[in-house]
């Protein structure tokens, strides 16, 4: 599947705000040693954490993110994302970040709970995203 224009757009509004945090460092579709090679569209971990080697790459990363963020796209459905963030939570991420780009809300799901924010900021052990300005057309 093919990322759209609002896909792209709101990936890197968010990647602009994390990049002003210090501390975590996100990676963009990072496919991650989980399942059969998940990918998230954003991955956010604590800075230093992964480090590149331009001698050999990795086509998988076995390093555990903090958060996962997925983009709901026009071809998907809600439920398939909910249930990669199941396989998510269960590999051991923390957080998993649902945005949906239509309603302009973020799912916020962890082992713990479950929360929606619309248009606002979102805070989850640190990592802080103000959707208000993300959400800006």
């Amino acid at each position: 599947m093919s990322p759209s224009v609002n896909h792209s757009y709101i990936c890197t509004k968010i990647i602009e705000h994390l990049l002003k945090r210090e501390g975590i460092q996100p990676f963009v579709e990072l496919t991650l040693d989980i399942d059969k090679g998940m990918t998230p569209d954003i991955s956010v971990y604590r800075e230093n954490s992964i480090r590149p080697d331009f001698l050999e790459d990795k086509t998988r990363c076995d390093i555990i993110p903090l958060l996962a963020i997925e983009i709901l796209s026009p071809t998907q459905g809600i439920q398939e994302l909910v249930d990669k963030a199941k396989i998510l939570l269960a590999a051991g991420v923390s957080t998993v970040w649902i945005v949906d780009t239509y309603a302009r809300t973020v799912i916020v799901v962890s082992n713990e709970k479950k929360e929606t924010f619309h248009r606002e900021l979102v805070d989850c052990e640190g990592i802080k995203v103000d959707f208000r300005e993300v959400f800006i057309s």
